[in-house]
Formats: structure tokens, sequence, C-alpha cells
């Protein structure tokens, strides 16, 4: 397989965990997908060993295709060097404390990159609350969804050779053996 066709077939796989994502989230337009992904894992790599830029960058555009036809924002976990920082479009987090840095292969993860380049508008901010989420090579996205996080298992779950877990998040059940609640909310 050439590399092209390489990255293509990630791209595919992209699209296709974060559609397979959007439609079993019943996720809806406005909402937040936090991603955190590991590009060297993607490769087949240890986390952090390899950067690699256009892994990062095919990911991020398979991401965009899949859920900003949908209206849904794209969240960029970057690396623990920048203390899992959010890259995100400033419409996503009006009134939030932007910070600021700007992703670097290895300051914050090659995917990251892609997102702080190509996204319109792009801010940083130390934390999120989003909806559900994708984490591309086990790189702990948890820190940033809301409470109470549910796992959506996927048959896409792999990206290249990383593993791809996913979660949606509910409100929180409060009452005891009285209350009663929303089904549409679960």
């Amino acid at each position: 397989m050439t590399e092209l066709q390489q990255l293509e077939l990630l791209r595919a796989q992209t699209v296709a965990a974060a559609e397979e994502l959007v439609q079993r989230a019943n996720l809806r337009r406005g909402q937040i997908v936090v991603v955190g992904c590991s590009t060297s894992a993607v490769a087949g790599s240890r986390i952090g060993t390899a950067p690699a830029p256009e892994i990062g960058q095919v990911i991020f555009e398979g991401l965009r295709a899949a859920l900003y036809s949908k209206g849904i924002y794209l969240a960029a976990q970057c690396c623990e060097h920048l203390n899992r920082a959010i890259i995100t479009e400033a419409k996503a987090v009006p009134g939030a404390d932007i910070v600021n840095v700007v992703p670097q292969p290895k300051a914050g993860g090659s995917f990251a990159v892609a997102a702080y380049k190509s996204l319109p508008n792009p801010v940083a901010v130390e934390h999120i609350r989003a909806d559900a989420g994708l984490d591309i090579g086990g790189v702990l996205i948890g820190m940033h969804l809301k409470e109470v996080a549910v796992p959506v298992p996927l048959e896409q779950n792999t990206i290249g050779k990383a593993l791809v877990l996913a979660a949606r998040t509910r409100p929180r059940y409060i009452g005891g053996e009285r209350a009663v609640y929303d089904e549409n909310l679960k």
C-alpha cells in the first residue's frame, strides 16, 4: 500500500468512527466532541515518540468532514506537555478564558497542530466540558468530558494501529427510589 493509500485509509477510518459516535451518542448541532489523538500510536509507535504531522492533518480532515456538516464542534486535546489544553474555534467556547499557546508537534502534538492551523479563529483553553469524545491511541480525554461519561462501543474501534475508545455524556440521575427519569436523556 502506498503512503497516499495509507493516509486515505486513516481518513476513512476516522470518518467512520466519528460518524458512528455521532449516531450512537445522538449528538446534535452545537454540541462539542473532544478528540485526543496520538499520531505516534496511529503509526504503530509508542505515544509521543514519532510525531506525524501528515497523520494529524488527515485525521483532523476526517473529523471535520464527519462533524462540521452536522454543526458539531471539534475540540482537539493537546498532549501532556501543554497540560492537555484544548484547541477549538472561538465560537465553540464563548466567554471562555483563553490561554496563549501555539501547539507544536512535540509540545501539543501533531493532531493539535493540524487543528490550530485549520480551524477558523482557533483558540486554546485549559478546560472544556464536551458532550462526547474520541480517544485515539490511549491519550485519556476524560478530564474534558461532562459528567456522567458513558462508554460508546464502536465497530470502527481502530485508526491505523491505534485503539479508539468513545464516550458520550448524560445528565446525572438524582433522587433515589421514588425518582422518575426522562427516558430521552439516558
